[in-house]
């Protein structure tokens, strides 16, 4: 009998493996392995979650400890290991070099007969965009606090990002061992900082050093966590100096559930017992619909918590037929809401999301969530995006770096296939006719520009190949040459996060790049308007030059003052109608460097109203000439100054922050122009030269604890100050006597 017969007819694997004896020890534990976790659950069996928190509070920890004790690993690593091999879902190497999560990584395991799909998520703002397209395709999420440091930053970032995709979560407070843990704090911050109706599902049985387990408010045991690796949950009575507390705590979240829960609601007005079944499905209730937020606690690294957190995900988190989601379809230049079905099975035309590119060993691996219907190896699938089509040749699952191929998918399901060409958001069907796409992920706009270099040159094509994987991998990192300054510019989303690419160029295409401060495209122009009349000629023997302008530079309106224009208002021959485009020519050549610092001409309206020429030595380039030396003289003789851009830059933070926040704005010249409160956020606009914001993203974080955030896009050119003008014109005077020096 083949292996292949034995799991069709579904025969006992362990008397297979007592028949069987010959197989290896390694071979066994991969069928068994292959056996468990081929099965496809039906809906009600399956939950997408994801883990997400502020850096360092445990998320990549907790994520070891569930991969460890659901059997999907047989040993742990700390994110930080002495053994040199890291965390599972950290496979990067400058992840476990670091110590932190870069890219998120999607896993799957079962608990308790459960399909758990999860994706462990960056905690460092840099990498926000991780976290926003693994929650755009989760259905729960398990938000991770520090005991210690409770509601941070980003913990309010991914807080906003659940609410704007409607994730149900968990709040798990981690590290309770750590010394100053204290989990009252904690819940008063989520109540408080995050407006969240949240209550304690269990409570620590001490803290610190002290954390010896943890108490079932629901079913009133203690849970004692023993073993050399805490894999033994031994239920016990409730220590006798807790009984008050827990009655207390017991009570306070039937309170909290009852006031959002209105089966519960009754029962507890009408005096009703209210029995632990009661009480669960109430918080089921209430944690799909975003009313209430259960809260358990342990420590991860301790081992202790978290088979109840697994526990909690199956009972509290929906599965993915307890979510609405929806595709949208152009109908009459209008778009329709359509409701899609999450039945795992054929009779729904699929449609997939892609939300993640990735390159992978054997070419661009791409993250998808079947949302409806079903698909096998070999289909062909549309992308409503393009329309082009693409046949499926290897159907995979992910467990953080390695993968496991699979024949089919449905509703609910996480994968990944190979060799498809899109983008990150592009919506697939497996139907020509459906013309449905899904709503995209949020993509923020990147805040930090650096100036890239290369050190070496002849490392030009491997560059080359490693941004263009970066840039399509992460919507955030922008790459693009400034033909204004003549260098190249890499953006994203902070310091860390040019760093981190910088780095990864080196170490995987071995090129090695420069980041430096990028220059600010000034411009030059004119204050008021100046005649020229200028005569080219020059005789050397045989046929000379012969070139008469005469006309008016004048400057533009501050509404055009980006624009350059030419203007031709001779009249008769003075100036032949084929000489005047070598006459625009010089003069668009001169404005491509200014008198004053270098910098391009613009907001300049160059009027040519008449001229001479001779019948032999007059040409094209010869009026070109002319051009240039009418330019020449009006540089010198005329009235210039420099313009430099301003930001229109938008910062929300915290209110408590809002005056630092605008001290740091007018310290950088900037002005507020609006300001608008909601539910303890300041949004605030102004206006801000774009040279004074270089450097402005490390002290917004800093001075606002790393909840301030901001955004800018470019407004207008305006005339920067003395103060910059004076020393632009210094800067650039000097390099040319330099230049000077060097020359001679």
């Amino acid at each position: 009998m083949s292996i292949i017969t034995v799991l069709r007819h579904d025969i006992n694997l362990k008397s297979f493996i007592t028949c069987y004896s010959y197989f290896s020890k390694n071979n066994l534990q991969s069928l068994s392995s292959f056996a468990k976790y081929a099965e496809h659950k039906s809906l009600e069996k399956i939950r997408n979650i994801g883990i997400s928190a502020h850096i360092d509070s445990g998320k990549t920890t907790l994520t070891e400890r569930i991969l460890f004790y659901t059997g999907r690993i047989t040993k742990m690593h700390e994110v930080r290991g002495k053994d040199n091999v890291g965390a599972t879902m950290d496979s990067m190497e400058l992840e476990k070099q670091r110590g932190i999560t870069i890219q998120s990584a999607a896993t799957y395991t079962l608990w308790k007969d459960h399909n758990i799909n999860i994706i462990d998520t960056p905690g460092h703002v840099d990498f926000t965009v991780e976290v926003e397209r693994s929650l755009r395709v989760l259905d729960g999420a398990v938000l991770v606090l520090c005991a210690v440091g409770g509601v941070q930053s980003q913990t309010i970032t991914v807080d906003r990002q659940m609410k704007r995709y409607n994730i149900p979560r968990l709040a798990f407070i981690n590290k309770l061992d750590r010394l100053g843990a204290n989990h009252k704090r904690i819940l008063e911050q989520l109540r408080g900082k995050l407006n969240l109706n949240a209550a304690f599902l269990q409570l620590p049985i001490g803290l610190e050093s002290k954390n010896k387990g943890i108490i079932d408010l629901i079913n009133q045991k203690a849970l004692y966590f023993e073993g050399n690796f805490g894999e033994i949950v031994r239920e016990d009575e409730i220590p006798s100096d807790m009984r008050t507390e827990t009655q207390e705590k017991r009570q306070e979240l039937i309170e909290h559930l009852s006031n959002v829960d209105e089966h519960l609601g009754e029962m507890y007005l009408n005096e009703i017992q209210i029995l632990e079944k009661d009480i669960v499905d109430a918080i089921r209730r209430c944690c799909i619909k975003r009313t209430f937020v259960p809260i358990l606690v342990g420590s991860a690294l301790k081992n202790k918590g978290v088979q109840p957190l697994l526990d909690a995900v199956i009972n509290y988190l929906p599965n993915p037929g307890e979510v609405e989601n929806y595709a949208f379809q152009e109908d009459k230049n209008e778009s329709v809401k359509i409701l899609l079905n999450s039945e795992r099975s054929n009779k729904h035309p699929f449609i997939g999301l892609a939300f993640k590119l990735e390159a992978g060993k054997f070419g661009q691996l791409t993250y998808f969530r079947c949302y409806q219907g079903m698909i096998s190896k070999g289909n062909t699938l549309i992308n409503t995006r393009t329309n082009k089509k693409v046949r499926i040749q290897r159907l995979v699952r992910l467990h953080s770096n390695q993968m496991e191929d699979v024949s089919e998918v449905y509703a609910g399901d996480i994968f990944a296939l190979f060799g498809i060409d899109c983008a990150s958001g592009d919506t697939f069907v497996n139907n020509s006719n459906l013309k449905l796409s899904m709503e995209s992920i949020y993509i923020p706009e990147p805040v930090v520009s650096m100036s890239l270099q290369l050190k070496n040159s002849k490392d030009r094509d491997n560059f080359s190949k490693g941004i263009a994987r970066f840039t399509k991998e992460d919507p955030t990192l922008k790459y693009h040459y400034d033909a204004d300054n003549k260098e190249s510019l890499i953006s994203g989303m902070g310091e860390l996060h040019l760093e981190i690419y910088a780095q990864r160029l080196e170490r995987e295409y071995g090129c090695p790049i420069i980041l430096g401060k990028p220059k600010v495209s000034f411009r030059e122009t004119l204050r008021e308007p100046i005649e020229f009349d200028y005569l080219h000629k020059k005789q050397s023997g045989g046929a000379g030059q012969y070139a008469r302008v005469i006309g008016i530079l004048e400057p533009l309106p501050t509404e055009k003052n980006t624009e350059l224009i030419f203007l031709d208002k001779t009249i008769g021959t003075n100036v032949p109608k084929q000489f005047v485009p070598g006459v625009e020519r010089g003069f668009r050549t001169m404005c491509e460097k200014g008198y004053l610092s270098g910098h391009k001409v613009a907001g300049v309206k160059f009027t040519l109203f008449d001229g001479m020429h001779h019948i032999v030595d007059s040409s094209e380039f010869a009026f070109f000439l002319a051009a240039e030396g009418a330019m020449k003289e009006s540089f010198l003789n005329g009235s210039w100054q420099i313009l430099e851009p301003i930001m229109s830059v938008e910062i929300t933070t915290p209110i408590e922050f809002q005056g630092i926040v605008v001290a740091q704005i007018t310290r950088r010249n900037g002005i507020i122009t609006n300001t608008d409160n909601n539910e303890g956020w300041c949004t605030l606009k102004s206006e801000v030269p774009l040279n004074e914001m270089f450097g402005y993203i490390g002290e917004l974080r800093s001075t606002t604890q790393g909840k301030g955030e901001f955004t800018m896009e470019y407004a207008r050119y305006t005339p920067c100050l003395p103060e910059v003008e004076e020393r632009l014109i210094r800067e650039y005077q000097e390099t040319n006597n330099l230049f000077s020096q060097q020359k001679n």
